[in-house]
């Protein structure tokens, strides 16, 4: 019986290493073609950003589209053609990406799905210091998060889209699998839950059933738990599978997400302009006069001229007036006729108006 399916494996086997081949070839043939690109930019010293958003986005969907009848399914097209693209990005100039860690955090996994692996990695202990980064040049972009499925808005994220220069030219949508982990596989001397405080809310029911005696305590990332959970077995972490990995901790419970289909949406965030892709969304902040209709009349360019609004939350401005800032995001390009059109409208109805960026959909 073994033999018999070791000869039949065997051709199957080698027609696998021949395409591996082949497909290695077409690898090398990209990358030089990705490299002679760079060379004829540095000819005509139009030496601009290495990444392009747009383009990167068109070159995916495009190959998604072919493929539709194939066998690969369609979200690995993205995820393989996100690490070549990465590789042949690399080789014309590297890309440092800021993000909140240390090692393992979720926001490293939304920076490797986004930009690939082909980066230099720039962990930051805050949002507020990723974002610190970018705008002193310290990294090329950042990736923040900016809303949860479960708990709503990251507020600190967007307190700091407020005020920065930095603009907005992707997002990456992931699902967010929490664990409880801890240096002994075991609970028996753990006194203290830690996570990051969005991760503690995610995952309240499930701890106020299996362990709500234990005190819980925040920490400034799920990563910085695993950390101190790695360091002290009487400190148990609640973060992903990458920080268990990262820092060598069992998972002593896989899951503990109240929310089966928790996803958190992340920001690319940087200092270039994405231009239209085809399939675009635009992230605005704005604030209304303080007078009796004046958000359904700031809201009416949007009707008028067609344009389709997939986000609306408000944020207080802390003047102590009960004044708001609205967080808005509209499906099209700043460029677009009608989205362009609507924006124009707004803005000069608004008391304050903002365009954090347009950027290719997820």
């Amino acid at each position: 019986m073994d033999k018999l399916l070791q000869e039949k494996l065997k051709p199957l086997r080698e027609r696998i290493d021949a395409i591996d081949h082949e497909i290695l070839n077409l690898l090398n043939q990209r990358a030089q073609a990705a490299i002679d690109v760079g060379k004829v930019k540095h000819e005509f010293q139009a030496d601009g950003p290495v990444l392009k958003p747009e383009r990167e986005a068109q070159i995916i969907r495009r190959l998604q589209d072919l493929n539709e009848r194939g066998v690969f399914p369609r979200e690995s097209v993205h995820a393989v053609w996100a690490e070549i693209i990465s590789a042949c990005r690399g080789l014309e100039r590297g890309l440092t990406v800021a993000y909140l860690g240390p090692e393992g955090s979720f926001s490293e996994q939304a920076a490797f799905e986004y930009y690939g692996h082909a980066i230099q990695k720039l962990p930051c202990p805050s949002f507020d210091e990723v974002f610190r980064a970018v705008e002193a040049g310290q990294a090329d972009v950042g990736m923040v998060p900016v809303e949860n499925s479960t708990e709503g808005a990251v507020n600190r994220t967007q307190d700091l889209l407020l005020s920065t220069t930095l603009k907005v030219h992707g997002e990456r949508i992931i699902a967010i699998r929490h664990c409880l982990m801890t240096q002994g596989a075991s609970m028996d001397k753990v006194k203290v839950i830690m996570g990051h405080p969005q991760a503690l809310a995610q995952c309240h029911n499930w701890l106020q059933q299996h362990y709500p005696n234990l005190e819980r305590v925040p920490a400034a990332s799920n990563s910085e738990a695993a950390k101190h959970a790695a360091q002290d077995d009487t400190v148990a972490a609640i973060a992903g599978e990458a920080a268990a990995l990262v820092w060598n901790l069992p998972i002593v419970a896989a899951g503990i997400q109240d929310d089966p289909n928790n996803k958190t949406r992340f920001l690319a965030i940087g200092h270039l302009d994405s231009l239209q892709s085809g399939k675009d969304q635009t992230s605005l902040i704005f604030a209304v006069p303080n007078r009796i209709g004046a958000v359904y009349d700031l809201l009416s360019p949007f009707v008028q001229n067609n344009v389709s609004m997939t986000r609306f939350e408000s944020r207080p401005a802390r003047t102590g007036q009960w004044e708001y800032y609205f967080y808005v995001d509209i499906l099209g390009h700043r460029n677009d006729k009608n989205v362009a059109k609507a924006l124009a409208e707004l803005e000069k109805k608004s008391a304050f108006f903002k365009i954090l960026g347009s950027y290719p959909l997820q």
